[in-house]
């Protein structure tokens, strides 16, 4: 569900580092709340998965995907957001990615992170992170369809101030467990 990921629909950006507030060399970054995500890939017995691929794509400030941005006019996106990013976890599942805090759009009112997890030898998944607390989440269609509140809660994330930062920089954590015998 939700837009399709940049690869599957367009070529990829040229930058598709886990930095997506700094395109290339640019020196100007994109706008929004800078956010430190980090958390680990585990399997359904809590060990570490490494070598994985974790991808992630969002909307800009303004509402837009990467995707989208050749629909608008100059002015209706950031230019300066990469809107994708990719890390290959360590040998303790760890990922990193430095982006914005996401944004609610017209049609989704909750604020999400898409993810997409590829391991050797299985399939790619998708998952979506949401901002604990947001009140979109409630009115957003698919938060909705996850069901109870602790499948919703495995899947929401505090966005907290870091801690002496100048720049209002905010921290998220999300910890993503691959079980196969989940249902999808």
């Amino acid at each position: 569900m939700g837009h399709a990921r940049p690869s599957l629909s367009r070529k990829l950006p040229l930058d598709t580092d886990n930095d997506l507030i700094i395109v290339n060399n640019s020196l100007t970054p994109a706008v929004g709340e800078i956010t430190h995500l980090s958390g680990r890939l585990l399997d359904a017995h809590g060990a570490p998965i490494k070598n994985a691929v974790i991808e992630i794509w969002q909307v800009d400030n303004t509402g837009t995907y990467l995707q989208e941005r050749d629909q608008k006019s100059a002015g209706g996106f950031d230019p300066d957001f990469q809107g994708f990013g990719r890390f290959e976890t360590g040998s303790n599942g760890e990922y990193r990615f430095r982006t914005i805090k996401p944004v609610p759009y017209p049609t989704r009112p909750a604020p999400h992170i898409h993810f997409m997890v590829g391991i050797k030898g299985r399939g790619p998944w998708t998952t979506q992170l949401y901002v604990k607390g947001h009140p979109g989440n409630q009115r957003d269609r698919i938060y909705r369809l996850i069901g109870e509140a602790k499948a919703q809660e495995a899947v929401t994330a505090d966005f907290m101030p870091v801690k002496d930062s100048r720049l209002g920089e905010l921290t998220a954590r999300f910890d993503i467990v691959h079980d196969p015998t989940a249902i999808a």
